[in-house]
């Protein structure tokens, strides 16, 4: 990766090769909020792939029926009301009047129906819904109803879900294509408007206000509430050189920066102009995913030995500094959390003999396997050479595949052979609001279908004990909750790595950032 030094010089230099100079004259009289985003956005369909750049994008331009708030309680959206029959089996869904996509075209109860029906197809939540779903049903082109073989009481926070493919509102006709690939169309109903004809790889995106949006009137609250735009443009300048990235905002050439890199934060504290705050409460989840499609990892033992060859320590401090700003965790479902759970994880640390053991006996004969990896996200590229190192010590060659975020990305949603494309281990980071539930964590998502979360683990007993906890009541959950993740602990669907809080940086002049399951650009002013 190419190194800049660390001056305004090398920003204005960074900023000048996203055409931002070439723009400055034409829109002096805008308020443009200038974000450096955290990744490059390479996909613009929200529903195909859990990626976090295209999930912040999709709120941006898209709609949900319901949506978290900032303590992840669902609100109403898209939705005017609603009303659910005694039995549970039957609700009733009436949207709210105006809704028009960026084509002028209204929102109907078939666009919903058929964005949701994809959704069940290609989410952990979805799929979940989707199994006690018996049918949807458009009462008119304002009102539907889903009807379900046997009560879900999660319903609400399902259609609101903020995680993995969320349930974004789309129209129909962009869903008819081949499902294999992904939508990029970019028309949605939300607040912004994705200007296609402004977007440069790797360099820049940008969104416009859509003047025809109408706000709920709720205040704004997380992802839910009145999705008020104040700003005229929304810039994403593609920066991954850290250091370059610094200078922009501590020079004022940039207004926000998503993911400010954990090594320049002491640096970005001493700035009077620039403020630091939390994007939410919960802790991210840092984890290590193997491909279960093919050996070793196949066999659980294989996984349960990747839990005995990573030293939490190591990783955590190498992609992250010092503590605080991570900390030690072997929940699936996020220490602190309302379902932190530890069951059966005692025991687990690092023990590489006993690691060599299980490889062995899962039949590993000291194959190379895949890793790919990037240093455009870089505590990402930080852990990989940790645990690449580490892996070695326990005997097992790796063969690392350095690209860009965006590469990398894509070729984790191919199930081919490693050999042939795809590969056998891949690190990466979930936000809390996604892993803080068995319903909603999509790495402990075991269904057999080859639809889950890329690593495509298949275990039905998981499965079974996943479905228990969802349908338990208040005096039964801890238990079914104890007893999946013990199971959890020894088949591993992935190896937890530690736990790790993002926080935002932005320029002092920047108010109305809010606590959120994923991050927004409603709401916020620029003075």
């Amino acid at each position: 990766m190419t190194s800049f030094p660390l001056s305004r010089r090398a920003a204005v230099a960074g900023l000048a090769a996203t055409g931002l100079a070439g723009q400055a004259q034409a829109q002096v009289r805008d308020k443009v909020l200038k974000v450096i985003p955290q990744a490059d956005l390479t996909l613009l369909d929200p529903m195909f792939a859990p990626i976090a750049i295209t999930r912040a994008y999709g709120f941006m331009i898209y709609d949900q029926l319901f949506s978290w708030d900032h303590n992840l309680q669902p609100k109403p959206q898209m939705v005017d009301n609603w009303k659910t029959s005694p039995d549970g089996l039957t609700w009733s869904f009436t949207l709210r009047p105006g809704l028009k996509f960026h084509d002028g075209q209204a929102v109907t109860t078939a666009d919903v129906i058929a964005s949701l029906q994809r959704w069940m197809k290609r989410d952990v939540v979805g799929q979940k819904l989707g199994s006690f779903t018996a049918g949807m049903d458009a009462v008119n082109a304002e009102t539907f109803e889903i009807k379900l073989k046997r009560p879900f009481p999660l319903m609400l926070s399902s259609l609101g879900s903020a995680i993995g493919q969320t349930p974004m509102i789309m129209r129909a006709k962009d869903l008819e294509g081949d499902p294999a690939k992904p939508i990029v169309t970019a028309i949605g109903s939300g607040p912004f408007i994705f200007d296609k004809s402004a977007r440069i790889s790797g360099a820049l995106s940008v969104f416009k206000r859509n003047p025809a949006y109408v706000p709920r009137k709720e205040p704004a609250d997380g992802l839910a509430g009145g999705k008020v735009v104040k700003v005229d443009r929304v810039e994403w300048h593609v920066l991954p050189d850290a250091a370059t990235a610094s200078a922009a905002l501590q020079a004022g050439e940039m207004d926000l920066w998503e993911q400010p890199s954990f090594d320049l934060l002491p640096l970005l504290r001493k700035d009077k102009n620039i403020r630091i705050q939390p994007l939410t409460n919960m802790a991210n989840q840092a984890f290590l995913r193997p491909n279960s499609l093919y050996p070793p990892f196949n066999d659980p033992r294989a996984r349960l030995a990747l839990a005995y060859i990573i030293n939490q320590d190591d990783v955590m401090t190498a992609a992250f500094g010092d503590k605080p700003n991570w900390s030690e965790c072997r929940s699936y479902f996020i220490c602190g959390g309302p379902y932190g759970t530890l069951a059966g994880t005692e025991g687990l640390k690092q023990d590489i003999p006993k690691a060599k053991q299980l490889l062995a006996a899962a039949g590993y004969k000291g194959e190379t396997l895949v890793f790919p990896a990037t240093h455009e996200i870089g505590w990402i590229g930080n852990m990989a050479e940790v645990i690449a190192d580490e892996l070695k010590q326990a005997g097992v060659k790796v063969d690392m595949i350095w690209a860009d975020w965006g590469t990398t990305a894509s070729r984790q949603s191919n199930q081919g052979p490693p050999s042939q494309g795809g590969w056998n281990l891949i690190d990466t980071g979930s936000s809390g609001p996604t892993m803080h539930s068995p319903l909603t964590n999509i790495g402990t998502n075991m269904v057999c279908s080859r639809q889950n979360f890329a690593g495509w683990p298949c275990d039905e007993h998981a499965e079974k004990l996943r479905e228990a906890f969802i349908v338990a009541d208040d005096s039964n959950r801890k238990a079914a909750l104890d007893a999946l993740h013990a199971y959890l602990a020894q088949v591993q669907p992935y190896t937890v790595l530690g736990q790790f809080a993002v926080p935002v940086a932005f320029r002092s002049n920047i108010e109305g950032v809010l606590n959120s399951p994923v991050i927004t650009y409603w709401n916020i002013s620029k003075q």
